[in-house]
């Protein structure tokens, strides 16, 4: 068992584990039991009432934080060459086809997001093993299959992120950096909920939204009362 460190005990003290916390006392106290020496990521986990093996219930979506995830994400774009131009106009990090596709086969993926258009799906197909396991394969649910690579692009340096329900029925997604003010890791974490709310199937029985929980990287997790969600 790997021993606590002095500042995870006196962070884990502060921390109440039988309170269920407003979502704005979880914004501010997830700043104060926060360890870590860098700008550590503030990440909320939603645990919903469905079952992952059924397809309607597989929850996967979009949502675009009103604040960003304060990381700049590194945008691939694998097009034909008419859309080139487009791609790179709008920020893209890289923007090709083939040569990428050797340089994944080879290991490469130092990238957050990938966008593709639908006439190179096919050739994409051939990496699926390599991007599908890192969450970086390109979905028209998620709209990084479009051929507005422009507008993708844009969205996602904006904020917009990808989640999706895991197989315990957990969605986890980052929603800010500890130097986010409370307000603004309060709105992004409204914004992914209600995001969520809305995408509730019809089937899904019982209670829908069954925890939640916010955390910064290596720092204690503090359960967000639910009822105090707007």
């Amino acid at each position: 068992m790997s021993k606590v460190s002095k500042k995870r005990k006196i962070a884990n003290e502060k921390v109440d584990p039988s309170k269920s916390y407003t979502l704005k006392e979880a914004s501010e106290l997830v700043k104060v039991v926060n360890i870590a020496k860098f700008d550590a990521s503030v990440d909320l986990h939603v645990r919903l009432g469905v079952d992952p093996r059924k397809a309607d219930q597989a929850i996967r979506g979009t949502v675009t934080l009103p604040h960003g995830t304060g990381k700049v994400k590194k945008v691939l774009v694998l097009c034909t060459p008419d859309k080139e131009s487009e791609a790179k106009d709008a920020g893209a990090d890289f923007v090709g086809l083939d040569e990428y596709i050797t340089k994944i086969q080879q290991g490469w993926t130092d990238v957050d997001v990938i966008i593709a258009t639908p006439n190179v799906m096919a050739k994409i197909g051939q990496i699926g093993r390599i991007l599908g396991p890192r969450g970086l394969m390109p979905n028209p649910k998620t709209g990084t299959v479009t051929l507005n690579v422009g507008a993708a692009v844009e969205e996602v340096k904006a904020g917009k992120i990808a989640f999706r329900v895991d197989k315990y029925g957990i969605v986890h997604s980052p929603i800010g950096r500890v130097s986010f003010t409370p307000e603004k890791i309060a709105e992004n974490a409204q914004e992914l909920i209600s995001t969520l709310e809305k995408m509730k199937p019809s089937t899904a029985k019982g209670v829908y939204m069954k925890s939640i929980s916010m955390a910064s990287t290596m720092s204690p997790g503090i359960s967000v009362d639910s009822k105090s969600i707007k």
